[in-house]
């Protein structure tokens, strides 16, 4: 069980924490986001559900625009935009 965040293009990133119990999915996304430049977009993916509603607070709370919601078989995809 590793986290897996890299660059997948030109401001493209994916992260993912599958496996991974709050509050490590939000910190994680966090210090991801902190490593990226204003506009690029994040595929965050995810398998805890209860962390959808920290990690979205989160988001909210520091200007981060949740572009798009995935539900597969028992994991989350999420892809977000870094705001300034």
């Amino acid at each position: 069980m590793a986290i897996k965040f890299e660059e997948t293009g030109d401001g493209q990133y994916i992260l993912d924490v599958c496996g991974y119990s709050c509050p490590h999915p939000q910190m994680y996304t966090k210090k991801a986001l902190q490593k990226m430049c204003d506009g690029d977009e994040l595929t965050l993916i995810f398998d805890n559900p209860s962390s959808g509603e920290s990690i979205q607070a989160m988001l909210d709370n520091e200007g981060n625009e949740l572009l798009d919601k995935v539900q597969g078989d028992g994991s989350f995809t999420w892809k977000i935009r870094k705001g300034a």
